[in-house]
């Protein structure tokens, strides 16, 4: 069993940046690959990064490629999604996810979610 907490959202404007971070509990995380997500109101909850377990493989929906980095720490138990060039369009609910499979990027492929955080970005 794993459990993940995020942090770091907040209200920014746009062009700022923001790095949220997912802490797991639970044995093993250097196992899984870690997922980010976001769920705007009304709308579906989007695949927005992966990172494989060891760190050297990542994974970017188009939509924030090139702003958006994603990275681990496995002896902290740690991701991080550094947010950059922030739009008004990026604000939503931001969710990290776990699983053992490698890279997946769809919502139910994922085992284990945190709770979220809010991003807001304000123009």
């Amino acid at each position: 069993q794993m459990q993940l907490v995020e942090s770091g959202g907040g209200l920014v404007q746009a062009g700022d940046s923001l790095r949220l971070s997912c802490t797991a509990s639970g044995r093993f995380f250097g196992a899984y690959t870690m997922g980010w997500f976001r769920q705007a109101p009304g709308k579906e909850r989007e695949f927005v990064a992966a990172i494989s377990w060891s760190g050297y493989v990542t994974n970017y929906a188009d939509s924030v490629k090139g702003r958006f980095t994603v990275s681990r720490v496995n002896a902290k138990n740690t991701s991080y999604l550094q947010m950059n060039s922030l739009k008004p369009e990026d604000t939503a609910v931001y969710f990290c996810a776990a699983d053992r499979q490698r890279m997946p990027t769809t919502r139910e492929e994922y085992d284990f979610w945190g709770q979220g955080t809010q991003v807001t970005v304000s123009s």
